[in-house]
């Protein structure tokens, strides 16, 4: 599987922006999907994560009510809607798969994740 993200870019605090990942292979659907960011000088971090299907999702309480991660199977697309975007949500944000057996499993563990795409910065001013 290789994975290409895109849709970062630069906005004003409490704006929106839409992060989308796109999936090579035939193997999507067999997937949980996630999306982890990496400020400047810090560790890697979770942010949201959603499973083959049905649909269970996992959010970082610090995105929590802000962030909707989502995915087309058919598209082979997985995407993060972000709002009420604030300062520290300045990051590369990178989307991950990880291969999973159960239809239901999710994940908020880096290591879990096999695929990971080339990042997208999100630089939200205040």
């Amino acid at each position: 599987v290789q994975l290409q993200a895109s849709g970062g870019g630069l906005v004003q605090a409490g704006g929106s922006l839409r992060l989308s990942c796109a999936a090579s292979g035939r193997t999507f659907n067999q997937h949980a999907m996630g999306w982890f960011r990496q400020a400047p000088g810090k560790e890697r971090e979770f942010v949201a994560a959603i499973s083959r299907h049905p649909y269970n999702t996992l959010y970082a309480d610090s995105v929590k009510g802000r962030f909707t991660i989502s995915r087309d199977n058919a598209k082979n697309t997985v995407a993060l809607q972000m709002n009420s975007l604030k300062s520290e949500d300045t990051a590369v944000y990178y989307c991950a798969s990880m291969y999973v057996r159960r239809a239901d499993m999710v994940s908020r563990v880096s290591e879990d994740y096999q695929y990971w795409g080339q990042g997208t910065l999100v630089t939200v001013s205040s």
